[in-house]
């Protein structure tokens, strides 16, 4: 992922480490000896492996935890492979680290867990002994080409869990969706439930636990790297709007190129991740310094999450 000397596409944004950027980003990386000397943890990326780290890390420190681990395929994370296994050695893999993943969490915090329907049950079936699942988030995944003797796969699930289910933050209003609206319905002549604008009629709606709004990173959006698995800015979003407030502390251990934390930092969130891999580690710094340069999140402006490719515009 180190940039190489060659020509990009005027539009491809795609972002790489130049040597430059190892020289500035590697120093600001926490090791696990870092931790073993008690390093503060907040607004950091911990350049470890999960399983060494999470014994140095605070119990119930965090308000949120987003969670992306493998999912159940073979995948080649930059050099660090990931093989699909047998069902219940994957379960064995998961509850390998994610009952002390849970201990990180505030006994009013949150939990998302994120994976494809290969996996999603195993991972219902391993969040449920630790926490009390209140829902699971489905999203189209619009990404990738059809298959010829299966159903196109792009839809993934995101498991939502808590520790105490009578005490827990959620703030649907804080992630509103603004829909156009093609048919508008009146009521004495007046708008229902809509608003006129000079920019068209417009609804804000509650969120469901279906998003089609959502567009995976490609090489023409700004916070698309060459992670194989990068989640969405604007999913993140959701999730840490929804179930964090402003100097509340998220927690991701398995970061990959950072989206969580640049997210979190966009929003006014403490963040902490762990990634194993150097250059995703690395390039999560770099995203982090273009954030707070340039804080805007694709898909979600004036408070509300407008739909998948239409265009924000001014609210009235």
């Amino acid at each position: 992922m180190i940039e190489r000397k060659q020509k990009k596409a005027p539009r491809n944004h795609t972002l790489h480490l130049s040597a430059e950027d190892i020289a500035i980003f590697k120093p600001q990386l926490i090791t696990l000896n870092d931790l073993k000397s008690s390093a503060d943890i907040d607004n950091t990326t911990i350049n470890a492996d999960l399983y060494k780290v999470l014994d140095y890390l605070p119990d119930e420190f965090a308000d949120l935890i987003i969670v992306d681990p493998p999912y159940n395929l073979t995948k080649d994370y930059n050099g660090l492979k990931f093989k699909a296994m047998h069902s219940d050695d994957y379960d064995t893999y998961l509850e390998s680290w994610f009952s002390k993943v849970c201990r990180k969490l505030k006994p009013t915090g949150s939990l998302y867990l994120c994976g494809d329907f290969k996996c999603s049950s195993a991972l219902q079936r391993v969040m449920e002994k630790e926490l009390t699942i209140l829902n699971r988030i489905t999203w189209q995944r619009e990404k990738g080409r059809g298959a010829l003797k299966n159903w196109k796969n792009c839809m993934e699930d995101i498991w939502f869990g808590v520790k105490n289910p009578k005490q827990y933050y959620f703030n649907a209003r804080n992630v509103m969706m603004r829909r156009q609206v093609n048919a508008p319905y009146k009521s004495d002549g007046r708008p229902k439930d809509w608003e006129k604008t000079k920019n068209g009629n417009f609804r804000n709606t509650y969120p469901s636990n279906f998003w089609d709004d959502i567009s995976v990173p490609f090489w023409s959006m700004k916070e698309n790297t060459p992670h194989p698995t990068q989640k969405p800015e604007k999913l993140y979003a959701k999730l840490i709007l929804a179930s964090s407030q402003k100097g509340d502390m998220v927690f991701d251990p398995f970061l990959g190129s950072g989206t969580s934390s640049v997210v979190a930092q966009k929003l006014g969130r403490r963040y902490c991740g762990v990634e194993i891999n150097q250059e995703y580690a690395l390039l999560a710094e770099k995203r982090l310094k273009i954030a707070k340069e340039n804080p805007s999140i694709q898909g979600y402006e004036n408070g509300v999450f407008w739909e998948r490719n239409t265009k924000p515009l001014p609210i009235d």
